[in-house]
């Protein structure tokens, strides 16, 4: 294979590139979650302990597969609750509350993404851009501008079944959260925990009659822009697509 970006950046990742990191120098834990503004309006969800859903795992794993299109039927505040706390739900914390276990794995238990979700059909919320606090397990409203969905299609390579859908989840990775502990090598962790977070949400959709496509193709400058972030501090790393299924029987 001729030498591409791709190559360089896995050569430049390996080990032997690595240098001392902020935590072994002593320096501060950052934060594990972006402050949101509280004059914002927030909705709390139903708590963990009241969901209640069960699904055969070998059920889940055996009938998983992407789903582009989606019947008109809203997804409860329930339903939500749990695809978000199976994707970034807080167990417990550790380390005087500056690290957090979640039912997702993560290297160091860094957890370095953030949860955004475009709401398009679901049950006692408006239309919009919203944040997911996990430490608080509720949404924050974030841009309710009426275009917001399509100036996020538009992103994502005008892949319409994005507003299509109950919601779409965007995660955007926080690089210093990981490379605070791993230098270097933090870039492949962050695509790797995406990985893991996204599984789960093809699994726990499963548990409710939805379906997920996970979507990889965006610009990156343009999401970056709709979601008003700078794309260096943070950034869009990977989107999924949720809805209830059809019923075609």
């Amino acid at each position: 294979m001729k030498n591409h970006i791709g190559k360089e950046f896995m050569k430049k990742t390996h080990y032997s590139y690595v240098t001392p990191s902020d935590q072994s120098q002593g320096l501060p834990t950052p934060s594990f979650e972006i402050e949101h503004a509280h004059k914002m309006r927030s909705y709390n969800l139903p708590k963990p302990e009241t969901l209640d859903i069960k699904h055969e795992l070998q059920s889940a794993i055996e009938e998983r597969k992407s789903v582009r299109t989606y019947s008109e039927v809203k997804m409860t505040l329930k339903e939500l609750s749990w695809l978000l706390w199976s994707t970034q739900g807080i167990r417990d914390y550790v380390q005087n509350n500056t690290i957090t276990l979640r039912n997702v794995p993560s290297a160091g238990a860094r957890h370095a993404l953030e949860t955004y979700l475009l709401i398009n059909n679901v049950e006692g919320l408006e239309n919009g851009l919203y944040r997911y606090v996990a430490s608080a397990h509720k949404l924050v409203e974030y841009i309710l501008e009426e275009d917001i969905a399509d100036v996020i299609v538009k992103a994502c390579l005008d892949q319409k079944f994005l507003k299509k859908n109950s919601v779409t989840f965007i995660w955007t990775a926080v690089p210093y959260r990981m490379f605070y502990r791993y230098s270097e090598r933090s870039y492949r962790y962050l695509h790797i925990d995406a990985g893991h977070v996204c599984q789960n949400l093809y699994l726990a959709a499963e548990a409710i009659g939805a379906g997920v496509c996970a979507v990889a193709a965006f610009d990156d400058d343009q999401l970056n822009g709709a979601l008003r972030i700078d794309g260096d501090t943070q950034f869009a790393i990977y989107i999924a697509s949720v809805g209830k299924k059809k019923n075609d029987k």
